[in-house]
């Protein structure tokens, strides 16, 4: 761990920087999903999947910034290359051979609920953890990533 005046205590900052570099392969594997879906999306819905798979991504990209820079505020560093995050992620292998417009909305909405859902689980850590800004930065991407997962999930829900 790198020197800080912080006042967290190095226990608590070594907890937090493991669960937030889990969560930093998790968003860098998300955001590579959605351009996977971006990329790759076919049918009569195209455009709008399109441009709502580049924007899930963008936004994916940002909580991954704030993530990266919650590492490194607390003494930790970053662990987020392509290959590390590949090694890391905790999100299942997004489907290769897919194409219809459903079966990204299905794959995609899958992986944002995963993450959302461990995103949650680390809100709880951080609070009996004591750390609020850490709390509150999760308690941040998860509503981010609740919204998202609603904007994908109505392409197929009636």
């Amino acid at each position: 761990m790198h020197s800080t005046k912080i006042d967290i205590d190095k226990e608590t900052r070594e907890k937090m920087i493991g669960h937030l570099n889990a969560r930093l392969a998790d968003s860098l594997d998300l955001k590579s999903q959605s351009k996977q879906a971006h990329w790759n999306v076919k049918g009569m819905n195209f455009i709008a999947l399109h441009e709502l798979f580049d924007q899930v991504a963008e936004e994916v990209e940002g909580y991954t910034d704030t993530i990266a820079e919650r590492v490194t505020t607390l003494g930790g560093t970053a662990e987020g290359t392509v290959r590390v995050s590949a090694e890391k992620s905790t999100l299942n292998q997004y489907p290769m051979e897919i194409t219809s417009g459903r079966d990204h909305v299905d794959a995609l909405s899958t992986a944002l609920a995963d993450f959302g859902k461990k995103v949650r689980a680390n809100i709880e850590d951080a609070a009996e953890a004591g750390d609020a800004d850490t709390e509150d930065l999760f308690t941040e991407v998860s509503r981010g990533i609740d919204k998202l997962l609603w904007f994908v999930e109505a392409h197929i829900q009636d």
